[in-house]
């Protein structure tokens, strides 16, 4: 694999790995204030959440990697 399909490859898994990373620790407000989503989460943790994806998505790339060369 040349280094620019394991960068289109890595983007790949990142975005697929970040989609089943997100729900993750989901709590929702139990009374939210007047105008804001009731389904919208207390506290979402983006950047940790970013974070366990990015160390998700190299270990997954990296078996990827091996399986394909």
């Amino acid at each position: 694999m040349g280094w620019l399909a394991g960068i289109f490859v890595y983007a790949l898994i990142w975005w697929m790995v970040l989609f089943a990373v997100l729900p993750w620790g989901v709590r929702r407000v139990e009374n939210p204030e007047t105008g804001h989503d009731p389904g919208a989460p207390a506290n979402p943790n983006l950047w940790l959440k970013l974070l366990a994806t990015t160390v998700v998505a190299a270990i997954v790339w990296g078996i990827v990697y091996i399986v394909i060369d």
